[in-house]
């Protein structure tokens, strides 16, 4: 009898299921778009960006400082192509954010 390694177990279920491939995705999105704010803005004002969720290719941020919140808005272009390049792929179109 012969064992299925666990990684193919789970890329198949992927395959099948795509809302928790989608999922997924969305998870590692907002994991990648905190590393790219700190890039972004260092660790101290990120601190002030937090990612909520990605929905329709639309990535919602809470943010506790108005000036983080216009940098985003006036650099959201640049933000974008980093966190699709991170993630190797068109993840997010736009950031949404609110205060």
């Amino acid at each position: 009898m012969g064992f299925t390694p666990i990684g193919s177990t789970i890329d198949d279920k992927m395959n099948q299921d795509h809302a928790l491939k989608n999922q997924i995705d969305a998870t590692a999105v907002i994991e990648f778009a905190q590393k790219v704010f700190e890039e972004q803005f260092g660790k101290n004002d990120a601190a002030c960006v937090k990612p909520l969720f990605l929905k329709n290719r639309t990535l919602t941020v809470t943010c506790s400082s108005s000036a983080v919140a216009q940098e985003i808005r006036l650099n959201q272009a640049e933000i974008v192509e980093k966190m699709n390049k991170v993630m190797d792929g068109d993840h997010v179109d736009r950031i949404r954010y609110l205060l």
